[in-house]
């Protein structure tokens, strides 16, 4: 039997990043279907988050992030624009941000599909792998087209369901924290949710307990 798990994600989040990849790994290789969920990150929903957050939070981050996608071998660099319009001084977020609605909305649009994991994955390796400008040219048509999708109809779905779009992300966020977190990157499965990126083993481990096989 197929199993069947969401995975909450953010375009904003470096640990979501560095989870999607080996979350994608998991469902070609295993008898397991992934759902993308993405939510729009803290940045939007609670803009004073970091304001409010420990002044050593973003220096610590910072280096487990690297740590992290150096011990897995992933490539990594700080995102060139940052989804989030930030003033990075005063931790201000602003008021217009661009880049997290579009690029959040085709991530929906993408999830409608059922292809919304290969989708923010491919996308997330534009915006985390240090290549730079991902929002420009060619680059999220490729990882569109990589993920078996049209940037093109994306686009256009983005732009004529805007609001649509924007209240399927208000339900996956609600999801979230029904389902015990509030989170990114959570994987819920029958209902147990696993946050963060350091507990994908741990999932899979529980999958595995519920049948999980290799693919054929």
């Amino acid at each position: 039997m197929t199993l069947a798990a969401d995975l909450f994600f953010s375009f904003r989040s470096p640990y979501s990043y560095l989870a999607v990849g080996r979350y994608r790994e998991l469902a070609e290789t295993h008898d397991v279907e992934i759902a993308l969920r993405p939510v729009y990150p803290l940045a939007i929903r609670q803009p004073d988050f970091f304001e409010r957050n420990h002044p050593n939070w973003l220096r610590y981050t910072l280096v487990d992030v690297m740590r992290v996608a150096q011990f897995h071998g992933i490539p990594f660099g700080p995102p060139r624009p940052d989804p989030i319009v930030q003033d990075i001084p005063t931790r201000t977020i602003a008021t217009d941000q661009p880049y997290i609605r579009r690029i959040t909305r085709l991530g929906q649009a993408a999830a409608r599909r059922g292809k919304g994991l290969a989708f923010a994955h491919e996308a997330g390796m534009l915006i985390w792998g240090g290549a730079g400008n991902w929002h420009e040219g060619e680059h999220l048509a490729g990882a569109a087209e990589r993920a078996g999708l049209d940037l093109a109809e994306l686009d256009a779905e983005a732009a004529a369901q805007a609001d649509e779009l924007d209240a399927e992300i208000a339900a996956n966020q609600q999801a979230l924290e029904d389902a015990g977190h509030w989170g990114v990157p959570t994987l819920v499965l029958e209902g147990e949710p696993f946050f963060g990126q350091d507990r994908i083993e741990m999932a899979k481990w529980r999958m595995e307990q519920k049948g999980l096989a290799p693919r054929a």
